[in-house]
């Protein structure tokens, strides 16, 4: 009897053993590698605890940045949220990453300045959440990055870190990550009524901070150079969002050049009036137009180039004024790269009362039935007043037909004028100023050399 005791006692300790062993042998959870299930180390799967997200690339779970902060995850180094008003001047310095917590504006006889290679984030949010940078009148801004650090506005989803130019988890293809980049000033514009001033699309009428327009052509906002804005135009109201950089009524004392915008879901560049002239402007996969102009923009835009992307719209979008001031502006050595797969795809619509000359032109890849149009009566009688001209286009492939006269439609497509006879026709007179090209054999169009400190180029869209 005292031996079946034992035998009893023997197997099942055996036993315990066993189940003991296996449940140590079936949870690897704390055994320092990765195994098992795990989709970390020592964590994730259907066993062991969550994996914290501290090496995914994107600001998730309890982190206040992105891999870093929170609980779990190891503080953030130099991270900095700015909000609201800045009432006196600032440095932004590229050893930080600065994140727009919302709006962040620029206040009249405020300056920010930051530093080349500087790294700004934009957090997400739509309507009055989105997040922007805005240099309102009489603030201004120095951003004059170079084409070793350029300047860099970005999403807070984007992995870039300090000392970087870019990231490595988001492409041409992530649009509307968070708001853009605005500059408003005191020069003249032509608005409805012949008002002085009026606010920009996106910022609430009670904002006055959002007020562009007055009468100082020489108007001075400062200095934006070699900046790279990514990822942009949040949702701010019903089919409308943010461009990637707006300029209001900025003036001619605003020293603007090699900027490019890319991945946004509206314009690249739009000018609401304004004098400022702006050179080595490069824009890549825009949601709608390349470059916008509207209000009497009168400033010069040279050399530059317009890549569309698989959702772009126009290359080029051109108005002209709303009130009774004229301004005339110049496009000089543009590039524009067009895009067989996107639904719009167009070279250039020129609307409304539009003024001013399309010069050195060059332009390929475009589809088929791409056209650069006269939109409607006003502007098809500006042309034959010759208050907008064209000179030197250099297109691949060029057929007369591309360039189109039409009349002004209603909300159901149906005409709403009697379309003016351009004699001869628009697209016959095009043979006077454009020729056909062998890829790469152009004359004409922008230096591509330029750009070559740019995302885009890094990317390979040219």
């Amino acid at each position: 009897m005292k031996k079946l005791i034992l035998s009893t006692l023997f197997v099942s300790f055996a036993l315990l053993t066993s189940c003991s062993d296996d449940n140590k042998d079936t949870s690897s959870c704390f055994n320092g590698i990765q195994d098992g299930t795990e989709t970390g180390i020592d964590c994730g799967g259907p066993d062991c605890a969550p994996c914290a997200t501290c090496d995914d690339g994107i600001q998730n779970g309890g982190e206040t940045g992105v891999d870093c902060g929170g609980p779990d995850c190891a503080p953030c180094q130099g991270l900095i949220i700015k909000a609201g008003l800045l009432t006196a001047n600032e440095k932004w310095t590229s050893n930080n990453i600065y994140q727009l917590a919302g709006k962040v504006v620029v206040s009249d006889g405020v300056t920010l300045e930051i530093e080349p290679g500087t790294i700004i984030k934009g957090q997400q949010g739509i309507g009055s959440l989105a997040s922007a940078l805005i240099v309102a009148r009489g603030g201004k801004i120095m951003a004059m990055g170079t084409a070793e650090n350029p300047i860099v506005f970005t999403s807070i989803q984007d992995n870039i870190s300090v000392g970087q130019k870019a990231g490595t988890n988001l492409s041409e293809l992530d649009q509307g990550l968070w708001g853009g980049v605005l500059i408003l000033g005191y020069a003249p514009g032509s608005f409805k009524g012949d008002v002085k001033e009026v606010q920009i699309e996106g910022i609430p009428a009670g904002d006055t901070y959002g007020l562009y327009g007055g009468e100082d052509p020489e108007d001075n906002s400062g200095v934006f150079q070699y900046v790279s804005i990514r990822h942009g135009g949040a949702l701010i109201g019903e089919g409308n969002e943010i461009n990637g950089l707006t300029l209001g009524a900025v003036g001619s004392g605003t020293v603007i050049n090699n900027v490019e915008v890319v991945a946004n879901v509206d314009d690249g560049v739009e000018y609401f009036g304004g004098t400022v002239n702006t050179e080595n402007m490069l824009v890549w996969a825009q949601g709608d137009d390349g470059l916008d102009i509207d209000q009497a923009y009168s400033g010069t835009i040279s050399n530059s180039v317009v890549i569309l992307g698989n959702n772009s719209d126009h290359g080029l979008e051109i108005d002209g004024p709303e009130g009774s001031l004229e301004g005339s502006y110049t496009l000089n050595n543009i590039t524009l790269i067009g895009n067989l797969d996107t639904p719009g795809g167009e070279y250039a619509d020129h609307r409304s009362l539009a003024m001013g000359a399309d010069n050195n032109v060059y332009a390929y890849g475009f589809k088929d039935n791409s056209d650069v149009e006269l939109d409607n009566n006003g502007v098809s009688q500006n042309f034959l007043d010759g208050k907008l001209t064209f000179s030197n286009w250099e297109v691949v492939g060029f057929d007369n037909s591309i360039f189109v006269e039409k009349v002004a439609k209603d909300d159901n497509d149906n005409d709403i004028e009697e379309k003016i006879i351009v004699n001869p026709d628009f697209n016959e007179r095009a043979a006077n100023w454009t020729t056909q090209v062998q890829m790469g054999a152009n004359t004409v169009g922008a230096n591509l050399g330029d750009f070559n400190w740019t995302y885009a180029k890094g990317k390979g869209a040219f």
